[in-house]
């Protein structure tokens, strides 16, 4: 079947699939796309909410039949459905087979590290590209990186990132976070590189990539660090890019190594993030979690737009190159960072697919379970500045 929309977005009528749409209708682009979910009433009342007038098409996450119709129309499938685990297996599929390109908004790495193993060859011989992790996950930890390391134009030795934000949580996210602590995930979640291709970090490499971080000043941002709980995902994420650029001999450098940590302006400010950060990972990971569930958003609900409106994200990053230099980067953006950005966030990396496609790193028939970093890279970059997203420095 001939291909005849460019990007169809699958799960239309979660909140975050919604503030898509809404972004998708904002831009009055030209790129022919669509909306496709498992509920047609759901979908036709976003539609008619959001006074589009586009296809709807109807495909359960757990039939293949129906994803093989999304799949088989579509260049790009833009899927917002958690968690992945559950539902985004085979629509991932399902796009290797008909030749889609993906993007997601995932923060599983546990899933990623099974769609690497079952799809990276077949993706890459196909040269379709499969890239997870498009929104507030991970997002400004990889492409910050990845900025800060073409601007030095130089070996980097090691970056640090420091997140602060301000935000809300949507039900579906929480659902994602409840889900997980009821799987069995072995020594996944404490893998550093766990999405790594085999035998691509050192030893040396290995020492220097714990989750493990404590309280420190940072003179060069002049601010304290603390845990931050994204960064077990992010991480991940960050390392798989520095593997595959390797493969491209596009190494940020010889042994280079990154953590992240959340930025706070006082030590008694980072000390509070420690025992709030404990108690909700021993919430999630424990029989509490069925005691507060009850009282959070649940699947489809998420903060107000007021809340939206008035979030923001900040990253900083120390830079240290392999002559001993330092230097200190920036990306922040307007607007709740788990839902109002990443949605665009998402939404500019389906629009990189379809619009800038034969200038995109790799070349053309560049293929994989790849990062937004080594797949969409500085053509991203470019789209999320002009859509009022910075990234400066060197400061």
């Amino acid at each position: 079947m001939q291909k005849d929309i460019d990007i169809i977005i699958y799960g239309a009528t979660g909140f975050t699939g919604q503030l898509c749409v809404k972004y998708f209708k904002s831009l009055n682009t030209s790129v022919k796309w669509a909306i496709a979910g498992r509920d047609k009433e759901k979908l036709q009342q976003v539609a008619e909410d959001n006074s589009v007038d586009v296809e709807i098409l109807i495909a359960d996450s757990d039939n293949e039949a129906e994803l093989n119709v999304l799949t088989s129309r579509a260049k790009v499938i833009l899927s917002t459905t958690g968690p992945f685990h559950r539902y985004g297996s085979k629509l991932v599929a399902s796009c290797i087979m008909n030749s889609s390109h993906y993007v997601d908004i995932t923060g599983e790495n546990f899933w990623v590290k099974g769609i690497i193993a079952k799809h990276h060859e077949e993706a890459s011989a196909k040269g379709v590209r499969i890239i997870p992790s498009c929104g507030y996950d991970s997002i400004p930890s990889d492409l910050g990186v990845f900025f800060a390391a073409k601007a030095l134009n130089k070996p980097i030795k090691r970056i640090e990132s420091f997140h602060s934000w301000k935000g809300g949580a949507s039900g579906g996210t929480l659902e994602t976070m409840f889900s997980m602590g009821d799987l069995d995930l072995g020594n996944d979640l404490l893998d550093p590189f766990l999405l790594n291709p085999k035998d691509s970090y050192s030893q040396e490499q290995l020492e220097l990539s714990s989750d493990k971080v404590g309280i420190a000043k940072k003179h060069e941002i002049n601010a304290w660090s603390g845990p931050f709980i994204m960064a077990n995902a992010n991480t991940r994420v960050v390392r798989r890019t520095e593997a595959l650029l390797s493969l491209r001999q596009e190494s940020y450098g010889t042994n280079f190594t990154y953590q992240e940590h959340a930025y706070h302006k006082s030590w008694w400010s980072a000390f509070k993030s420690i025992i709030i950060t404990g108690i909700s990972v021993l919430i999630l990971m424990s029989p509490l979690k069925r005691a507060v569930k009850p009282f959070l958003p649940k699947p489809g609900e998420g903060p107000s737009e007021d809340v939206q409106e008035n979030g923001w994200f900040d990253c900083k990053y120390i830079v240290e190159a392999e002559d001993g230099n330092k230097s200190v980067f920036n990306m922040h953006a307007k607007g709740d960072p788990g839902y109002k950005v990443t949605s665009k966030l998402v939404s500019e990396c389906a629009l990189c697919l379809i619009q800038d496609i034969d200038n995109l790193p790799g070349g053309k028939e560049y293929g994989g379970v790849l990062t937004s970093a080594s797949g969409l890279g500085e053509v991203l970059i470019k789209r999320l500045m002009n859509a009022g997203i910075s990234f400066e420095g060197p400061l």
